[in-house]
């Protein structure tokens, strides 16, 4: 004679049709993309730290460009910086540019902002600052760094500079040959990756 348990458990144990298909999330999620469109592509890593970079531009106090840096190795970030005044100093936003104009070698009238440090050289302050190496790292800006942001980062060890818009790159030409430094743009539509 059966006891009261083992009447449960063969009662659980019948069931009405054919045996349920066990399935996993991996399951679901394959039935789901094929009834639905394909997942949208992935932005490449350029893109992922150039879009960073135009964020990290958003913190700018410069009235004249908002330009942002992101100095980075192995995929991991070691420093941001973006243009504006030195800290606790008043910035162009509050107390406006302070413009002086300069000629380059070719004859070229210039200006910039007396009040202002570039993008690159704040990320690289950053980076000193927290001890990061900064060597065979790789940077990405917003725009192409000025002559004198060039000179510090060929200094500095950087291998790679990837730039969204060119800004005065036919001023550093004569120091990109020499030198083991490559600038590449990154465009906003190329290179997505799945």
């Amino acid at each position: 004679m059966l006891g009261a348990g083992s009447r449960r458990r063969d009662r659980d144990s019948r069931s009405i049709g054919p045996s349920p298909v066990p399935t996993t999330v991996a399951d679901n999620k394959q039935a789901a993309r094929t009834d639905a469109a394909p997942p949208p592509r992935r932005p490449s890593w350029d893109q992922y730290f150039m879009t960073i970079t135009r964020q990290v531009a958003e913190r700018s106090t410069c009235l004249r460009a908002k330009v942002g840096a992101v100095i980075v190795r192995d995929r991991s970030i070691l420093a941001t910086g973006y243009n504006g005044a030195p800290a606790g100093m008043p910035h162009c936003t509050e107390v406006g540019c302070l413009i002086y104009e300069s000629r380059n070698p070719d004859g070229e009238i210039e200006q910039n902002c007396f009040r202002t440090i570039h993008a690159e050289i704040n990320a690289i302050t950053q980076a000193a600052r927290n001890g990061a190496a900064i060597r065979d790292a790789d940077i990405y800006v917003t725009h192409t760094p000025c002559i004198h942001c060039l000179k510090v980062l060929i200094n500095t060890g950087i291998r790679t500079v990837y730039y969204g818009k060119e800004y005065k790159l036919h001023t550093v030409g004569d120091l990109l040959k020499p030198s083991k430094i490559k600038l590449v743009q990154v465009s906003e539509d190329a290179g997505n990756a799945l």
